[in-house]
């Protein structure tokens, strides 16, 4: 499904020094990123190519929100779809803003376990692959730079895999 942004270009604001300022941003449904979790030490990654960076990168599986959906529902909706697995308990660990500067999009972090398999049903221009990691490895790649999404690492950092 193709995301629909509200782009609203030079949008007057009141800032809290009394100043009017001119701001661009975009209106944002918001998203979900998860960890899923096989067991306390092994997790599932994508490596998923990103035509806006012209590579593959590695992240956790996420997505937006749909109208009207909940949290839970985007979280487990978009577990199958990345990876095939279905979980038996979601758990909300926080949210992040991944880029105040120019949207308004909220990314909600949740845990994912009891996971059982099943097949992946990605969307027709998700190219991606599953991965799984230990918490070694999960490491390794980040203080070598090979992990590089953001919103990964936040989820990551809220389950306490990255130091």
């Amino acid at each position: 499904m193709a995301l629909k942004l509200d782009f609203r270009p030079f949008y007057p604001v009141k800032l809290p020094n009394g100043r009017i300022s001119k701001i661009s941003y975009i209106r944002h449904p918001g998203a979900v990123v998860v960890v899923p979790l096989i067991s306390k030490d092994k997790i599932v990654f994508l490596r998923q190519f990103r035509p806006a960076l012209g590579k593959y990168i590695y992240e956790l599986p996420a997505g937006t929100l749909d109208p009207n959906e909940s949290h839970s529902v985007c979280v487990r909706r978009e577990l199958i779809e990345e990876t095939g697995f279905r979980a038996k308990k979601v758990t909300r660990l926080g949210q992040v803003y991944p880029v105040p500067g120019y949207s308004t999009e909220i990314i909600y972090v949740f845990k994912a376990e009891g996971l059982t398999a099943g097949e992946a049903e990605p969307e027709a221009d998700e190219v991606l692959s599953k991965i799984v990691m230990n918490k070694t490895q999960v490491r390794r790649m980040f203080r070598s730079g090979k992990l590089q999404d953001a919103k990964s690492i936040c989820a990551l950092a809220f389950c306490g895999w990255l130091p």
